[in-house]
């Protein structure tokens, strides 16, 4: 709906540090548009000569385009070249005509000379240098023609105004830039100026803006993912002369038609004046729910009342899009709704910024989402009533979760003084659904291989105190999770974090007898949340149950050892902890936390999960898994108290078994056998069962790599492999009275392959 604004009507206000000059567009007959548009550069020239000091331009119609400040740079410069050439007196035709006489043959090109300056300089600046390039070049040849000496003066001095012209202009920043694209330029052609006018754009209803426009790059790769009925799509860019890897995104809202736009502009300007309450921030996923259904009946009867006929897939995809920018997060719903994403990261100063990402098979990457100051002030506030949790100068971090369809993310918020710039946000996108460890053994991932899955499918049926060390996004947390779906489903299991990444809803809809406890973080102020050592003891006071710690950072690492020593040859007991080795697990541990050497023993298994790095890029993998032996007093390293079971090898990119465990020299394991009647004094036994375990899994990836269904790898078909698994074991047992691996093994197939032939039907 149009404004009662003219044309180009503007206004100029300060947001931080910028002076931004917003023009209106909405009553204008030609695109918004510096780069493609004659007229629209000439108006935004003419609005710099009166307007100084402007960083930011915003030229507005249904969408809003933003140009930053270097690009701005290029326009005030040019502008200042405009006034100095057209104001400037020895520019003038007084100052040229030497005699009257002559008037007449300098004239003509001095007409020339004006309208180049004067109309072409602020509408096309590359074709007014070329042309008067080109008149520079005939007058110059006109001059070695004449006889006249004062003719000839005449002449001269027109020729050393037109050459101060071209070289004020030649020396511009814009025009060295657009230099290297004039091989096949030709007078008139705009196309030249989207080399470097980039826009940012936003739709009104939007405060994120896109740079929507695609790079002068290489294209790796393209894709597309959808989130309910929307569909995003992906280019990723890589570029000859930088390292830089950009990660493009086309949203859905860019996408819709101009009505569209107008419809959610006044959609959000509604909503905007019932927001939800704190109440209702208590129970997300419901209010996204709710304000979903008011937004999409609020969209259809305003599209009534505008005679608009809008399909019911189509008002659903604007309903959504409401739904993000105004109770959602706008598009960083959508980044951490690509399942390829890993990671997104918000950088102060706001507005300033692109979004940047860890991207699955690209690793870091800057993307062309710029959210605004207003945006990443709307998130604290919601992220603030989700959690329950402060954010200010006294408490300026906040963890929190943050579950919306598509994703679960970790979220960390930074504020002053901090971050003094700004806010800043981390987003550590978690997967729906629980990895699984046929996930992580698929060659395309390749995080370990078929022997450490059956080796740790082993461990946990046996209740081992597993601690799971890397360094910060090796997924850590992630292969916790993994563990979750290899206990038997009849277990109960407690889980403690601060911030809930465990997926612990998807584990309880697989059928599992799971508790979810949350204590207080260790970066917030003293409040109502429970101290996590606290949390952890109470555990030990809720019966029989599995325990799993979601990060082991500070004191709390006590009660977990208590916990480990409380519940060793019971139910497992893992958690995960930052660390690059197993002594720095010891050092982290014992040195700087507090733990007893003896309660540090309590300890079975550590697992180092690191990147490894290739050239410029980077992956997930395990790097060793260690034992932790008993016999030693004072420091375990010196004292043979770690020995390693697997060991990465970078050669081959694999995991491989050390010559401990092919010779069963594993006190972890033998003493984990001598508790099951099968496997006591028989490590033969003991080591057939994790092979056994390792081709199950095995035979799981080549079910999907055969069927090429990605639900054979997830959680709820391995999960019932899992069960099928124990019962096919156990029946065989009773029937042979013995564990035959391959009886088991050809068993487990045939169930196997019947499984996999329905989800092929």
């Amino acid at each position: 709906m149009p404004t009662d604004k003219s044309c180009f009507e503007y206004e100029t206000y300060h947001e931080g540090e910028n002076k931004i000059l917003k023009i209106s567009c909405e009553n204008c007959t030609f695109p918004p548009s510096i780069e493609y548009s004659d007229l629209c550069m000439s108006k935004v020239i003419d609005t710099l000569q009166a307007v100084t000091g402007v960083t930011i331009i915003i030229l507005s119609q249904q969408r809003e385009f933003q140009y930053d400040y270097d690009q701005v740079s290029l326009l005030n410069e040019l502008a200042s070249i405009y006034k100095h050439l057209t104001q400037e007196e020895r520019f003038s035709y007084s100052h040229i005509v030497v005699d009257p006489l002559h008037e007449r043959y300098i004239r003509s090109p001095y007409a020339q000379f004006q309208r180049f300056i004067s109309k072409r300089l602020k509408e096309d600046p590359f074709a007014a240098f070329v042309e008067l390039k080109r008149l520079e070049t005939r007058e110059k040849v006109k001059l070695n023609s004449l006889i006249d000496a004062r003719h000839a003066a005449s002449q001269r001095k027109f020729l050393a105004i037109l050459d101060a012209a071209v070289k004020l202009i030649e020396n511009t920043k814009m025009i060295k830039l657009l230099m290297p694209y004039s091989h096949d330029y030709k007078v008139g052609e705009r196309e030249i100026y989207g080399n470097i006018f980039h826009p940012t754009t936003k739709p009104d209803f939007m405060f994120t803006k896109l740079l929507t426009d695609f790079p002068q790059g290489n294209l790796e790769d393209s894709y597309n993912f959808t989130v309910g009925e929307d569909e995003s799509e992906v280019n990723i860019f890589s570029f000859d002369d930088n390292v830089k890897i950009l990660y493009h995104l086309t949203p859905p809202e860019f996408i819709f038609t101009e009505e569209e736009y107008q419809l959610l502009d006044d959609a959000k300007r509604i909503m905007s004046e019932h927001k939800p309450s704190k109440e209702e921030f208590v129970d997300p996923q419901r209010m996204r729910e709710v304000f979903f259904n008011i937004g999409k009946d609020l969209l259809t009867d305003l599209a009534q009342h505008q005679n608009l006929r809008i399909k019911e897939e189509k008002m659903d995809q604007l309903a959504q899009a409401l739904l993000r920018h105004t109770v959602g997060f706008g598009l960083i719903e959508l980044l951490l709704s690509d399942p390829k994403v890993q990671d997104v990261n918000v950088n102060s100063p706001n507005g300033a910024l692109p979004v940047f990402i860890v991207h699955q098979d690209y690793g870091d990457c800057y993307t062309n989402v710029y959210p605004t100051i207003l945006e990443v002030e709307s998130w604290a506030t919601k992220l603030r009533l989700i959690s329950g949790r402060p954010l200010d100068e006294a408490n300026p971090i906040l963890d929190t979760e943050l579950k919306v369809e598509g994703f679960t993310s970790r979220v960390s918020a930074l504020t002053a003084p901090l971050s003094p710039t700004g806010l800043a946000f981390s987003f550590r996108r978690h997967r729906d659904f629980p990895w699984t460890l046929p996930l992580y053994t698929q060659p395309k991932i390749r995080y370990m291989n078929a022997l450490a899955a059956g080796l740790i499918s082993f461990l946990i049926d046996n209740n081992a105190a597993i601690l799971v060390a890397g360094t910060r996004s090796s997924g850590k947390t992630s292969l916790l999770g993994s563990f979750l779906t290899e206990i038997m489903r009849r277990a109960r299991i407690l889980t403690i974090e601060d911030t809930f990444e465990l997926p612990t809803e998807s584990i309880r809809k697989l059928g599992y007898n799971i508790e979810p406890l949350k204590v207080a973080s260790a970066l917030s102020a003293p409040g109502s949340e429970v101290d996590p050592s606290i949390g952890i003891r109470s555990t030990l006071r809720l019966g029989d149950s599995a325990i799993f710690v979601g990060e082991v950072r500070s004191k709390e690492a006590i009660a977990l050892f208590e916990a480990m020593r409380v519940g060793a040859a019971a139910n497992v007991v893992a958690g995960t902890i930052h660390a690059d080795s197993p002594y720095g697990v010891f050092d982290r541990v014992v040195n700087d936390i507090g733990v007893p050497r003896t309660s540090f023993k309590a300890i079975d298994i550590i697992i180092v999960a690191n990147p490894v790095i290739s050239g410029l890029k980077k992956y997930k993998r395990i790097l060793r898994v260690t034992e932790v032996r008993k016999e030693w007093e004072d420091d375990p390293l010196r004292e043979n108290g770690f020995v390693d079971l697997m060991v990465y090898n970078p050669v081959t990119d694999q995991l491989e078994i050390t010559d401990e465990l092919r010779n069963g020299n594993s006190d972890v394991l033998k003493r984990m056998a001598g508790r099951v009647k099968e496997f006591a004094g028989d490590w033969d036994a003991v080591w057939n069962n994790i092979l056994l375990r390792a081709n199950c899994k095995q035979a799981i990836v080549d079910a999907f790599s055969e069927t090429g269904d990605a639900n054979i790898l997830e959680a709820e078909f391995v999960v019932k492999a899992n069960d099928m698994f124990r019962l096919i074991s156990d029946k065989v047992k009773t029937k042979t009275g013995k564990i035959d691996t391959d009886k088991i093994f050809f068993e487990f197939k045939e169930w196997l392959r019947k499984e996999a032939k329905k989800t092929e039907e």
